[in-house]
């Protein structure tokens, strides 16, 4: 899952986002509203941890633009101010979620997986499932009736991505810019590499699942 973090008190930035890397989020952390407002727009994250209290454009206009423009990625309010009409207004300018500082990190982890559960991610005990293999999101294992496998970094976020989405179409443009990022030079020719390896996995652990491609349009991951 991809995150964006806006947040100007630099430390801060720093510990939540070493702290998301180690919990397997791939994040991108800027420090004011109009950058956090260009990132955002590509409406390539899963979730978006938002400080009020920002430079060059604050977090509520922030988040009014991004509603305004029709991106409805779902987002958490950060602030140090806690009262019930703060929290109101933040709300009603489309905020999904609300976490004054200071805050425990536990906490801000538990929100970001209520967020993701909301969007219909099937997440038991670190674990994805679908048809007949599940994905281990700490060993990066892909576990099948008949052996398990360990995937790549990047095999892993590809899946994934995915298992988020399944029976979807994900095109490639989609798939780069969620697991290399929208400023990457990765191309075509990468997705299919990955593509082939994570088949082969599939079908050394005895899935009936697979990655289907549809011609000119993406791939789907189907029983």
């Amino acid at each position: 899952m991809r995150l964006l973090l806006v947040e100007d008190e630099k430390q801060l930035a720093e510990a939540l986002t070493e702290l998301l890397i180690k919990n397997k989020y791939m994040i991108d952390t800027v420090y004011d509203g109009e950058t956090g407002l260009d990132y955002a727009l590509t409406g390539i994250y899963d979730v978006i941890v938002l400080d009020i209290m920002l430079p060059r454009l604050n977090g509520l206009d922030m988040l009014r633009q991004l509603r305004a423009s029709g991106i409805a990625t779902p987002t958490i309010l950060l602030t140090a101010k806690g009262d019930v009409k703060d929290k109101v207004t933040g709300l009603d300018c489309g905020a999904d979620d609300y976490l004054a500082k200071p805050f425990a990190t536990e906490e801000l982890l538990a929100r970001i997986r209520a967020l993701s559960r909301r969007k219909g991610e099937m997440i038991i005990d670190d674990t994805l499932s679908f048809a007949d293999f599940y994905l281990n999101l700490s060993s990066y294992e892909l576990e099948g009736k008949s052996s398990n496998v360990r995937l790549t970094l990047k095999e892993f976020e590809i899946l994934r991505y995915f298992m988020y989405r399944p029976n979807r179409v994900v095109s490639k443009d989609e798939l780069i810019e969620k697991v290399w990022g929208y400023d990457s030079e990765a191309d075509y020719n990468n997705i299919e590499v990955y593509i082939s390896f994570l088949r082969k996995k599939l079908a050394h652990i005895g899935s009936k699942a697979t990655i289907t491609t549809l011609r000119g349009i993406g791939y789907k991951l189907e029983e």
